[in-house]
């Protein structure tokens, strides 16, 4: 039976030592009810609590982690099955391929043009995550040679893909620093394949494209041959197969508690004859239902941006909406007779409303006013965005020694607060602005000036 976080809390020291890397007990405890922490991150539990705790503590998918430093990808631990139910938690990570019979000039520009797939939406930066480097030529000191010079050249993670144990250890020996993901281990070479994860102690995927409890066999196997980080494939000929099997293995670790199915996913795509159009379409559902993470063999530029932006929206925590914090923004270069606007801090509206003032070519102040980062009008109708409130935190951010001429422009939409906002600041002309973002560089060049 699950545990409360305050039933889990009872158990543990409450010394608030910090040593399981959180603050208190108690926020360590509403990770382990949540079941987004493991109880071995806590030094000093008691026998009794590891013994009560056991699996009530533990993540249904195990956190899996490739790579090192900043660019590290973080796969699995997730706990819901609807992302309205709580949220996901860590977003699908993106692989690019590219192979060991590539000249060195065009692999570099392989790095590059990766590392270059970069989009800033709604306040975060879009990338892919990782590269997947192919073993074609066959030759295990030209597959080393390859995996080194990828991991000195680029920052992003390696998966290192052959089905060669022999082939592949000098490369996970050139790069092991590195921690790259071995791919793949199968039905017929999971036992040297387990050995080398194990000896340098980096993650596995498990293949199999049989039955899926032909999958969870293997991977049992593994397990009990000692490595404990490991990313399933199973085998999809179809999209409906595909969805069918990511969705069976979610349920299988969520829902039973099955500890060979508790492990991120993996979906590789663009090996065969398939069209750009047709891999998008796969992406997105791999995206969607469950994957954890997606290679693409095959890929074309214009894939990019709809797949990370889909990906952004379902990892944000639909119950926590995108915020940017409640300051003054100069957009362009201002000065004290420039426009002075106000919105609430929702990432989306600022980012919106923003652009527009840029593009209309007036520099501008922009005051952003925290509003749970809720929308104009879900904050206004919800009290968090009404005259007087308004009023008060633009004199308390200081904008009167930002301009001179003691105007600001609301939103159109909520015109009805220009009396309370006017009360609320003596002095000051409260001004109707668009209720279209798209008419802001109109209103800035025909009203204002």
């Amino acid at each position: 039976m699950a545990l409360t976080g305050l039933q889990i809390f009872k158990l543990l020291p409450n010394t608030n030592c910090k040593d399981c890397g959180f603050q208190t007990c108690l926020a360590f405890a509403m990770k382990l009810a949540a079941r987004q922490a493991e109880l071995d991150l806590c030094p000093h539990a008691s026998e009794e609590a590891k013994e009560i705790l056991g699996a009530a503590a533990t993540p249904p998918i195990r956190l899996v982690k490739i790579g090192t430093g900043p660019r590290e990808v973080t796969v699995g631990e997730e706990t819901v099955l609807f992302r309205h139910d709580k949220t996901f938690y860590h977003a699908t990570a993106i692989a690019l391929s590219l192979t060991d019979t590539m000249p060195d000039d065009e692999i570099a520009q392989r790095i590059s043009e990766a590392e270059g797939i970069n989009f800033e939406r709604a306040g975060e930066n879009l990338t892919v995550n990782l590269l997947a480097l192919l073993s074609e030529s066959g030759n295990a000191e030209r597959y080393a040679e390859t995996a080194r010079k990828i991991s000195d050249e680029s920052g992003m993670p390696l998966i290192l893909c052959s089905d060669d144990p022999q082939l592949l250890k000098p490369a996970v020996d050139a790069c092991a620093v590195r921690r790259p993901m071995i791919y793949a281990a199968t039905e017929k070479n999971w036992e040297s394949m387990a050995e080398l994860a194990r000896s340098f102690k980096v993650p596995l995927a498990v293949r199999h494209h049989g039955s899926l409890s032909d999958l969870h066999d293997l991977a049992s196997k593994i397990r009990e041959a000692g490595v404990e980080d490991l990313v399933l494939e199973p085998g999809a000929g179809t999209l409906a197969m595909a969805l069918e099997n990511q969705t069976l293995i979610r349920r299988a670790a969520l829902e039973q508690s099955d500890k060979s199915f508790g492990f991120p996913t993996l979906v590789r795509l663009g090996g065969g004859d398939e069209g750009p159009l047709t891999v998008s379409s796969a992406a997105t559902l791999a995206i969607c239902k469950y994957a954890s993470i997606v290679i693409l063999d095959r890929y074309e530029p214009w894939m990019f941006l709809p797949l990370l932006t889909l990906r952004q929206n379902i990892y944000t925590d639909p119950q926590k909406p995108l915020q940017v914090d409640p300051v003054i923004y100069a957009i362009g270069e201002p000065g004290p007779d420039s426009p002075l606007a106000v919105t609430t801090n929702f990432s989306l509206t600022y980012f919106i409303v923003s652009t527009e003032i840029e593009g209309s070519g007036t520099p501008a102040w922009l005051a952003i006013v925290e509003a749970e980062g809720l929308s104009v009008l879900t904050a206004w109708s919800a009290g968090k965005f009404g005259g007087e409130l308004v009023g008060k935190r633009l004199l308390e951010m200081g904008v009167e020694e930002k301009v001179s001429h003691r105007k600001v422009i609301i939103p159109g939409y909520i015109a009805v607060i220009q009396g309370e906002m006017e009360d609320a600041m003596p002095g000051w002309e409260i001004l109707v602005g668009p209720e279209e973002a798209g008419d802001i560089p109109a209103y800035l060049k025909e009203v204002w000036e």
